[in-house]
C-alpha cells in the first residue's frame, strides 16, 4: 500500500503558498538536490521527491485535487485513495511514457497521467532534467519607445568583457517598472532542461520636457505675463505632436491644465498635464525699465498681501 506524501512539508511552503513562492522555493531546493551536483545524502532521492511535489502543485487541476484529501493525513502515513476520490477531474499524461516513475502514491492518485512521468523531460545521463535560471536586467528606453512601440536592437553584457545583441519588442504603452519576457534567454538548463527566460525591467531615459507618473506625463510651459493675465491660445508639445492650447485669463503660476489622453496608450490611456510656468521679461533695456516703472506707479498690486 502506497504511503502519503505531504507534498507542501516536502516543499517547506504553507497549503496557501502563491505560485510565484513555489516556482522560488521548487527552484532552490532543485539546485540543492540535482543528483549531478549536489553533494547531498540521498540527493537523488531527495530531487525525484520535490519534482514529483512540485508537479502537483504547480498545477492547479492536480493541487485542487490533492487538496481535496485535507491536511489530516501525515507524511509516511499508508494510504488509499476514496473509492470517489477524483472523479471530478482528468488529468493528462504530462511526460509521456518515459522511463522511471513517479511514486506509488503519485500513481494511486493521477493513474495514467503517472505512468512514466519520474524522468523530467530530457535526455542524457541519468535522465534528470532541470530548466534554467530566470534572470532579470534592466534596460533604458525613450519616453517616445513607450508611446509608438516597435522593435529595437539592445546590447546586454553576459560575462566579462562579453556581450550579446536581441532584439526586443517594446509594447506600446509600456510603463517603469514593468518587465518585458524573453523566453528562453535566461540560465541554461542542466541535463537537457529548457533554459530560463530573461526578463528585462523598463526604465525611462531622462526627458528634456516631461515627466512621467505611470502612463500621465507632465509638462512645466513658460509663459509670458501678459498671455497669463490676457489669456492667450499657445502651442503646446505633447507626445503625439502639438496642440493649441487655451490659456484662460487671470491664469496663476503653477497651475496645472490637463489634456485628456494625451499621456501613454492604454486600455485607460494616460493623460498629459501642462503646469504654467510664467516667465518675466529682464529689465536689460530703458524701454523695458520704463515698463515695468510705469506698472509699479499705475497698477494697484501688492504681490504679498495673502501674507497679511
Amino acid at each position: 500500500m502506497p504511503e502519503y506524501k505531504d507534498y507542501y512539508k516536502i516543499m517547506g511552503v504553507a497549503r496557501d503558498a502563491g505560485q510565484d513562492e513555489l516556482k522560488r522555493v521548487y527552484r532552490r531546493l532543485a539546485r540543492k538536490y540535482h543528483p549531478d551536483v549536489s553533494k547531498e545524502k540521498d540527493a537523488e532521492a531527495r530531487f525525484k521527491e520535490v519534482q514529483e511535489a512540485y508537479e502537483v502543485l504547480k498545477d492547479p487541476q492536480k493541487r485542487a485535487a490533492y487538496d481535496q484529501l485535507g491536511s489530516n493525513w501525515r507524511q509516511g502515513q499508508e494510504f488509499r485513495p476514496p473509492p470517489d476520490w477524483g472523479q471530478n477531474f482528468e488529468f493528462s499524461n504530462a511526460f509521456g511514457d518515459q522511463e522511471g516513475g513517479f511514486s506509488d502514491f503519485f500513481s494511486s492518485l493521477f493513474g495514467g497521467a503517472a505512468r512514466g512521468g519520474g524522468r523530467a523531460r530530457g535526455a542524457g545521463g541519468r535522465g534528470f532534467a532541470m530548466a534554467g535560471d530566470d534572470q532579470v536586467a534592466s534596460i533604458e528606453i525613450d519616453l517616445e519607445d513607450s508611446f509608438r512601440g516597435g522593435t529595437q536592437t539592445i546590447e546586454l553584457k553576459s560575462g566579462p568583457g562579453a556581450t550579446r545583441k536581441l532584439k526586443i519588442t517594446i509594447p506600446q504603452g509600456i510603463v517603469e517598472g514593468q518587465r518585458i519576457r524573453l523566453a528562453g534567454q535566461g540560465s541554461p538548463g542542466h541535463g537537457g532542461g529548457p533554459a530560463g527566460d530573461l526578463y528585462l525591467e523598463v526604465r525611462f531615459r531622462k526627458h528634456k520636457l516631461y515627466q512621467v507618473e505611470g502612463r500621465d506625463v507632465t509638462l512645466t510651459l513658460p509663459v509670458a505675463p501678459w498671455e497669463a493675465a490676457l489669456g492667450a491660445t499657445v502651442p503646446t508639445p505633447t507626445l503625439a505632436g502639438p496642440v493649441d492650447l487655451r490659456i484662460p485669463a487671470n491664469a496663476k503660476a503653477g497651475q496645472r491644465m490637463r489634456l485628456k489622453g494625451r499621456g501613454l496608450p492604454g486600455a485607460t490611456p494616460g493623460d498629459q498635464y501642462v503646469v504654467l510656468k510664467i516667465v518675466l521679461p529682464p529689465a536689460d533695456t530703458s524701454q523695458a525699465r520704463e515698463l515695468y516703472e510705469r506698472m509699479q506707479r499705475e497698477l494697484p498690486f501688492d504681490p504679498r498681501a495673502e501674507l497679511q
